[in-house]
């Protein structure tokens, strides 16, 4: 390494004097162990910078921010955490010839024979800065203790199930998975995780927490515990553990730290053993009302307007997991009062409100959505509220429903709001009936919000402007953020979601249009013309407003351009 080379890059690159330099220059010769460590003497608090040089000249690879959540846990087992710290040393990645190891030394021979020891392969050093790689080594062994060291000494701690099923009978082989499920519970909820996946494959298995939309790696359990991970959380919800060849659905009501969580189980079988996804369901969560999920004035007062109307039909559309039951409880909230009588047919009952009959589905016994209907239409109801409108049978109820003057509000699958029109007309549904019952349809996806700590303004690309259709002069009045990542959100940049909508209001050219049968393009052409906003006119609101990011607003709507 030429000492005139060295000498450019400190002068660019680093904040030393000449003095410094030159007294730096003087270990040119020497490994590059002692040069970083001189360097480190003299400019303590900018030693990465001398990292950053060094990786550069002997073309080994600097990472500058850590992705903790692609680092498995079960790769720092056998490294005691006490080694990882003093030596600022982690695992990052196992491939079949080799291991990357994470390092702020990557000149640290020693440390890397040991590794090649430890994991029998080649090591690849990475090299990042020391305080990073601290970071990192403290959340991937909290993952690691989560994971591993429960199964040896977990103690139950703040967690009581409602039926603690074969918890004080376990025995002493038992025992360790009934923590580790225990454990993996209890994180979920204090992660504020929505789904759980538990996923075999052929070699190993991963659990899988989905946190604000967004599926995150969380540790690989040893592939031998996975018939005893998969027959507890079957046992815990009720289902046939003998069966392994048939789907099967359960569910697992909960008390954990003071919250009452309901939890619904699905299980499949796959070709390396049953998978299973678990959706949690906090029930001591109080029902969000409207303004809190995000929709602008415009829309809440359009959506006001509709659910106060005596009769006709309000949809709510949008792929699972976007908030539509949500927005529908919001909704009934709004109009809740004693003076008016609510009946609610759901698959399942997710939230349970005073004051509102609430029916819960049951095809074991033929309690359908349509007969629910039919029954709950002797029960002189003034709002109904079907959980999904799924078949022709149910549609045409709802239908009916509305033109006998009940107001309807339900969900169903399509894209955007002008697509559910033919979606029901497909179903078997006259265009008339359906043209004089909908009275507005609400399209809606959920966002990421941007953590408040650490965004950062940025001035964006007329690239990127004009991927959400955004011109140079509206970027101007307000103002655009990235992501960063900080401790407050786990370092993902996001904290919470919110709601971006489209609201379709039914009006009298909207129906000519439906009488027509009219494909869903004209009818949204035509809705536009009349001031509707599109899910992703709406999104770039909250991102002029520093709501949400740029990117996040393409991957929320990409399908809907």
């Amino acid at each position: 390494m030429a000492a005139d080379a060295i000498h450019t890059l400190l002068v660019k690159h680093t904040t030393l004097t000449e003095e410094q330099i030159n007294e730096v220059l003087l270990l040119t010769n020497s490994q590059g162990e002692k040069l970083l460590d001189k360097y480190t003497k003299l400019n303590p608090t900018n030693s990465d910078e001398a990292l950053q040089i060094l990786c550069q000249h002997f073309s080994i690879e600097y990472l500058k921010d850590i992705p903790v959540n692609d680092i498995a846990a079960d790769l720092v087992r056998d490294i005691p955490i006490n080694y990882a710290k003093q030596f600022e040393v982690l695992p990052f990645k196992s491939e079949p010839d080799q291991v990357k190891i994470l390092t702020s030394n990557p000149f640290n021979f020693k440390i890397l024979d040991d590794m090649r020891t430890l994991f029998s392969r080649r090591i690849v050093p990475i090299a990042c800065g020391s305080l990073k790689i601290q970071d990192a080594i403290n959340k991937v062994y909290e993952k690691s203790t989560a994971a591993y060291e429960s199964i040896e000494g977990l103690e139950e701690g703040d967690y009581d199930f409602d039926e603690p099923i074969d918890l004080l009978q376990a025995t002493d082989d038992d025992a360790p998975v009934i923590k580790l499920v225990n454990s993996l519970l209890f994180r979920s909820v204090k992660e504020k995780a929505s789904d759980i996946h538990i996923e075999p494959y052929e070699r190993d298995m991963v659990v899988r927490f989905r946190i604000d939309g967004v599926l995150y790696d969380i540790f690989k359990p040893p592939k031998k515990l996975q018939n005893s991970i998969t027959s507890r959380v079957k046992v815990m919800a009720n289902l046939n553990i003998a069966e392994k060849r048939l789907p099967q659905d359960g569910r697992i009501p909960i008390k954990m730290a003071g919250k009452d969580i309901d939890i619904r189980v699905s299980t499949v079988p796959t070709a390396h053993g049953e998978r299973i996804v678990m959706r949690l369901q906090d029930r001591s969560n109080v029902i969000l009302e409207l303004p809190q999920l995000g929709f602008s004035e415009d829309q809440m007062k359009l959506i006001h307007e509709i659910v106060h109307k005596q009769h006709g039909i309000f949809l709510v559309t949008g792929p699972t997991g976007s908030g539509k039951s949500t927005t529908l409880y919001a909704s009934i909230m709004t109009i809740n009062d004693s003076e008016k009588n609510i009946i609610t047919v759901e698959d399942p009952v997710e939230n349970r409100i005073h004051g509102i009959g609430q029916i819960q589905v049951n095809p074991k016994i033929n309690l359908t959505f349509a007969n629910g209907l039919r029954a709950i239409l002797r029960q002189d109801p003034d709002v109904i509220m079907i959980g999904e409108i799924r078949d022709l049978e149910t549609a045409e109820i709802a239908i009916n429903s509305s033109l006998t003057g009940h107001l309807v509000l339900s969900t169903i699958h399509t894209n955007d709001s002008a697509g559910a029109l033919p979606r029901l007309i497909d179903m078997g549904c006259e265009p008339f009936l359906v043209a004089s019952s909908l009275v507005g349809i609400l399209a809606q996806r959920l966002i990421r919000n941007l953590c408040p700590n650490c965004k950062q303004p940025y001035i964006p690309t007329d690239a990127e402007l004009a991927s959400v259709e955004l011109t140079r002069e509206q970027a101007n009045k307000g103002t655009v953020f990235k992501a960063v990542g900080c401790e407050k959100c786990n370092q993902k940049g996001y904290i919470g979601r919110s709601v971006v909508s489209e609201l379709l209001v039914i009006t009298e050219p909207i129906r000519q249009l439906i009488l027509q049968n009219k494909d869903s393009l004209t009818i949204k052409k035509l809705a536009q013309e009349h001031g509707m906003k599109t899910l992703r006119e709406d999104g770039a609101q909250k991102v002029l407003r520093g709501v949400t990011t740029i990117e996040e607003l393409l991957s929320t709507t990409q399908e809907d351009t």
